[in-house]
């Protein structure tokens, strides 16, 4: 596994992490947090079970995800001054996610060309 994808598949589990505390411990809801935090840990969890199986489009499905939790963290960090920490911590690692998934093609495109002949 490249450095650039378990960097990625760390996101991944940093950010069921984060959404776990959040809403379980940190700010839980006001009623059974259950459905809550099972609707939050939902849009990654496709992207887990492929790392598990070592997929190899397991970080773009990661990244499609991470751009959800991008626009809930500015999202909550704009709309509830409580939590606004969580936000920019969410869409930090939401960044991260789309950063390394996207690494080996931004290494391709930006990286030094052999000189022509």
């Amino acid at each position: 596994m490249s450095l650039a994808r378990r960097w990625c598949a760390l996101g991944t589990a940093a950010i069921v992490v984060l959404r776990v505390l959040w809403h379980g411990w940190l700010a839980p809801p006001a009623s059974s947090p259950w459905p809550t935090l099972a609707l939050a840990v939902l849009p990654m969890l496709p992207a887990g079970v492929l790392f598990a199986l070592r997929h190899r489009q397991a970080p773009f499905w990661a990244a499609v995800a991470a751009l959800l939790y991008f626009c809930h963290g500015i999202m909550e960090a704009w709309s509830d001054r409580s939590v606004w920490p969580l936000g920019l911590a969410e869409s930090a690692l939401a960044t991260w996610i789309v950063v390394t998934s996207s690494w080996a093609g931004l290494r391709a495109r930006l990286g030094r060309k052999p000189p022509p002949v």
